[in-house]
């Protein structure tokens, strides 16, 4: 290991086991390594200590501690700046515009793997490592790195990976890619790590209650106010509070007595409008991907296609429409494509890419084929 001795690495710490784990193996094998904890949020914003996201002053607590425990330089850098521009003004924007954002593929993108890596740079260091559940390939035949599953697919984190840059990816480490969740809370408890036991962090690190009552404390004067629920026929069958808080696929909170089993099929921002329909309007058979990034370029036309971080894979042909736009066609309909979430193609275990869903095209049977209901 002698020829890692002088390789200097940033570790992304958050407070939590996962990336304790990745700093004590990068130290492990060798590694100069120095640990830094992004600030997201400036200090009026985030007072909620029970907070269960990652902005806590806890969270930054638990990181020295961890960064003491290891004998490793440790800073925290406040990016709230960026932050805000790249994640949170997106997440508001999204939701207004209809769409139901990721703001934790943003944040990849821009933040850890973009201002971080930058900050690596001018400490000297040649690489940057998280601890996300993912692995890195190099990809001899296209000569091109890409991400690939977890060995512990019940933790998997590919799919947030998908936007990031051959740049970016040379420079990443990946650690705990190969390990089993219990197999890392084991080792944190070995070392006598006080995060051993520490729940993971599930929901939006910024938002700590509902996020309809975050964009509107963040934008209260682009509240759309007031607007109908209709049916597919523009029949009015309620009215909402506002479009921005309902998702694709949602029931919950349509409260409506005439129809208690449809489901949001559509936001239509520009009128204020929520559209409802029975479960089956809600199965796509084509969608439209925008903003799409190669890490390897599709063999055959042929991928695997996530449609959310949890959706099992299922098949589906691509057609190229731009260099950043795709046509999807999925061989069985998939129920909830929903405008403004990450579609990301596999190919087995790796990453082909991915891009954000722009639109989806219902399924239709043959007599609603002849009646002529489908549309983008």
């Amino acid at each position: 290991s002698s020829s890692l001795k002088n390789k200097r690495i940033v570790v992304a710490m958050s407070g939590g086991v996962d990336s304790s784990v990745c700093a004590y193996l990068l130290k492990q094998q060798g590694y100069d390594v120095v640990g830094m904890t992004i600030k997201t949020w400036t200090n009026d914003e985030c007072r909620d200590e029970k907070s269960k996201g990652c902005c806590s002053l806890r969270d930054i607590d638990d990181a020295r501690s961890v960064a003491r425990q290891l004998n490793i330089p440790y800073y925290v850098m406040d990016l709230s700046l960026d932050f805000k521009e790249k994640v949170i003004d997106y997440f508001v924007d999204e939701y207004l515009n209809g769409r139901t954002p990721n703001p934790c593929i943003e944040c990849n993108n821009h933040i850890k793997f973009g201002v971080l890596a930058s900050k690596a740079k001018e400490l000297g260091a040649e690489f940057v490592a998280t601890g996300h559940y993912a692995r890195k390939v190099f990809d001899a035949e296209q000569n091109r790195y890409c991400v690939a599953e977890a060995e512990d697919l019940s933790k998997d984190q590919s799919y947030v990976l998908f936007g990031l840059n051959q740049g970016q990816l040379a420079q990443i480490l990946l650690p705990i890619g190969d390990m089993e969740k219990s197999q890392v809370r084991l080792l944190a408890q070995e070392m006598g790590l006080r995060v051993h036991s520490k729940p993971d962090s599930q929901e939006i690190c910024f938002v700590s209650k509902r996020y309809e009552d975050f964009v509107k404390k963040y934008s209260p004067e682009r509240m759309p106010g007031q607007g109908n629920i209709v049916d597919e026929s523009g029949k009015i069958l309620g009215t909402h509070s506002g479009s921005h808080e309902f998702t694709v696929g949602q029931k919950k909170r349509l409260r409506l007595d005439a129809a208690p089993d449809y489901f949001v099929t559509t936001i239509r921002p520009e009128t204020n409008e929520v559209v409802v329909g029975p479960e089956k309007y809600l199965y796509a058979n084509e969608m439209n991907v925008r903003r799409v990034n190669w890490h390897l370029l599709p063999r055959n036309g042929e991928v695997d296609v996530k449609i959310r971080s949890r959706h099992q894979k299922t098949r589906a042909k691509i057609s190229i429409v731009s260099s950043e736009e795709i046509n999807v066609e999925f061989y069985e309909p998939q129920k909830a494509a929903t405008p403004g979430q990450a579609a990301v193609f596999y190919d087995g275990a790796r990453v082909l890419g991915g891009g954000w869903i722009f639109s989806a095209k219902r399924f239709e049977t043959k007599s609603e084929k002849i009646a002529g209901v489908a549309q983008w």
